[in-house]
């Protein structure tokens, strides 16, 4: 088969892909946000559950938990932890409200994922200040 009968039957493959230069509209953005976001709750949970067991095993316990997450790859570890927290609550928010009709249109949309987006870089950030 000739490229220019699998053109005409739908067949043909891209000879050359540049995902460098795909442009995904906010909205695409924000939802992918939202599954990674989950995917990273997800991980950090053993984790997080790992931890609290250890800190409720008295005071040095406590102390070398908090220590860890004073550190710098501790910050590291709870800015993402912060930011899959506000993503996943604000964008299951938006997604919520498109649900049910609010929101729905195309301008509405594009501005509530860049709000979404916007609303959980903020938190991520708060996070270091504390």
């Amino acid at each position: 088969m000739t490229d220019s009968q699998a053109v005409k039957r739908g067949t043909a493959r891209p000879v050359f892909l540049d995902f460098a230069r795909i442009r995904f509209p906010v909205g695409a953005i924000a939802s992918i946000a939202h599954r990674v976001s989950g995917v990273v709750l997800v991980a950090a949970l053993p984790f997080a559950v790992f931890l609290l067991g250890r800190s409720l095993e008295g005071e040095e316990a406590f102390s070398a938990v908090l220590g860890s997450a004073r550190s710098i790859p501790g910050r590291v570890v709870l800015l993402v932890v912060a930011w899959a927290c506000a993503q996943h609550l604000f964008s299951g928010i938006r997604h919520l409200l498109m649900d049910v009709g609010i929101g729905s249109s195309l301008n509405a949309g594009r501005a509530s994922a860049y709000a979404v987006l916007v609303a959980a870089a903020l938190v991520s950030v708060g996070v270091l200040v504390l």
